[in-house]
């Protein structure tokens, strides 16, 4: 009986399937549907065997005739592009690479010689690993003897600072940069010290860290720091202070399709369910108010529109299933393009790894 019944609802689905127009497929292969409670779609379908007459089977020809990479702006350190024709396993993998395992160059060990600053010794260290260095990870490698530390893989700061009273300043005086010599520790104040042949590699752009106004610790008069500072390369998986962006995230290109004209009034009204630019009313051919979608790539998807039920039943909002947009912004050691280049390159070698691991499972079988 448990057989009968699952095999008249395999038959079932696979008349539905059948019985569906092309357009609908497409819909649910290609589309995440927005309903006001729901998401629809959301998951991909699009593998062998799921739809009768696809072949969804992965050719390499076919994944390159659809995929594009298209930046769309590169402004300092914020970078926007966008990902085409890839499932979002492959968005996915790259985002957390760019967060998590594209190297940087960071503050791992202090050695502290006096700290009579109001923050506790633990506290200020943990501030000076957060602080972005300028250096490129590239020209370094990893730490291979912690005993035996030398110029390729180790970077050396000295904060050395201590506040005083300003001398001649009124007595009712209340502003401390007036008052107080170096009463801010900034991280200005990390004064690199070149080890090895580091003064002629970088001595076009000296390292330094990338903000030069970033607050560590204020202090008042006696209090002092002095602190030897060991940089070295390391990736975010292991802390966030190497991470190499401070965001990197995608989100699905909206899609907003009008199934009727919309005109007059209700055209005005739609035009404010939606983010600035996003819709527009402009003259029709017979001389009519009508919502235009010009921009839908600005759209916050708010889903506004879908409460007013004389607008919902005129609106479809979608998202386009592999069409990822890209907000990727570096803290400063590499510009975003460098970054996303570098994560390409991890994730082909992951590739290569899990293609070599599974050439040996098979000889071994």
């Amino acid at each position: 009986l448990i057989q009968r019944t699952r095999c008249c609802l395999f038959v079932c689905v696979v008349l539905f399937t059948v019985a569906m127009t092309d357009e609908v497929v497409q819909r649910i292969r290609e589309r995440v549907v927005l309903h006001q409670d729901r998401v629809v779609n959301a998951h991909s379908s699009d593998f062998p065997g799921n739809y009768p007459n696809y072949d969804d089977a992965f050719m390499f020809d076919k994944f390159c005739e659809n995929f594009k990479f298209d930046i769309v702006n590169i402004d300092g350190d914020d970078m926007e592009f966008d990902l085409k024709g890839v499932d979002a396993a492959i968005a996915n993998a790259i985002r957390r690479i760019l967060i998590a395992e594209v190297p940087t160059m960071a503050i791992e060990n202090a050695f502290i010689s006096n700290n009579t600053t109001v923050l506790a010794d633990e506290i200020l260290c943990h501030r000076l690993g957060l602080v972005p260095l300028n250096a490129d990870p590239r020209l370094f490698r990893n730490v291979q003897d912690e005993d035996n530390l030398v110029d390729l893989d180790t970077i050396v700061f000295d904060l050395k600072l201590k506040c005083t009273k300003k001398k001649g300043v009124a007595k009712d005086e209340t502003d401390p940069n007036k008052k107080y010599n170096n009463w801010k520790i900034l991280s200005k104040d990390l004064e690199w010290v070149p080890q090895g042949n580091q003064e002629a590699l970088f001595a076009s752009k000296p390292i330094a860290s990338v903000h030069s106004d970033i607050l560590l610790c204020k202090m008042r008069p006696g209090q002092a720091v002095d602190i030897r500072l060991n940089c070295h390369k390391g990736i975010g998986k292991v802390h966030a202070k190497w991470s190499p962006v401070a965001t990197a995230s995608y989100r699905l290109m909206p899609s907003i399709t009008f199934t009727e004209p919309i005109i007059g009034e209700r055209a005005h009204q739609m035009a404010n369910c939606f983010s600035p630019g996003v819709v527009l009313v402009d003259k029709n051919a017979d001389g009519e108010d009508e919502a235009v979608v010009v921009n839908p790539r600005a759209d916050t998807v708010s889903r506004e529109v879908l409460r007013h039920s004389d607008l919902s039943r005129s609106v479809r909002l979608e998202r386009e299933r592999n069409h990822f947009i890209f907000q990727v912004e570096s803290t400063g050691a590499l510009p975003p393009d460098v970054l996303v280049v570098e994560a390409l390159g991890i994730l082909k070698e992951k590739c290569i790894r899990l293609m070599q691991n599974i050439e040996s499972v098979e000889e071994d079988m």
